[in-house]
């Protein structure tokens, strides 16, 4: 990586893409519980509410959007964090899989609940167990690989 911006860019696009390609695989194609249009539209209504749902593929486009700049967001704090947390120097597994629960902690119990306050009580269960390993080899591993990479090569 050549830069801070590359790297943050690089970690929260790979990461963005790892996640909604395993949400549509495994929810879609796997399980058949929704369709990938759906997916990005549920997205799309955390800023669009119902609308996203009668939009068409404008609504999709945006929903993508969405969840690649709330990857990238992800990407820059862990980047911006990792220099202060001696725990995301030691091993990027570790570090992966903790920024990875952070990231679920984030959206399901804070972000979700204030865009969404009427979301379904959460149980723990093979739907939960899976949405916390999408976010842990999808966003906080690859994350923690490419900021990682970085940092080892330019300090």
């Amino acid at each position: 990586m050549r830069s801070k911006s590359t790297t943050i860019l690089c970690s929260g696009l790979l990461a963005g893409t790892l996640d909604i390609l395993a949400a549509i695989l495994i929810y879609s194609v796997i399980l058949h519980k929704t369709t990938a249009e759906k997916i990005l539209q549920s997205i799309a209504s955390g800023v669009f509410k119902q609308q996203a749902y009668t939009g068409g593929a404008q609504m999709v486009f945006y929903g993508l959007l969405l969840h690649y700049f709330i990857a990238l967001v992800f990407a820059y704090f862990y980047y911006k964090i990792y220099p202060h947390v001696p725990l995301l120097k030691k091993n990027i597994f570790l570090s992966g899989f903790v920024y990875g629960i952070f990231v679920w902690i984030v959206m399901n119990l804070i972000v979700l609940p204030i865009v969404f306050p009427k979301l379904p009580s959460k149980e723990f269960d093979l739907p939960l167990i899976i949405s916390i390993l999408i976010l842990i080899f999808c966003i906080g591993l690859p994350i923690a690989y490419v900021t990682k990479n970085f940092y080892h090569k330019h300090l």
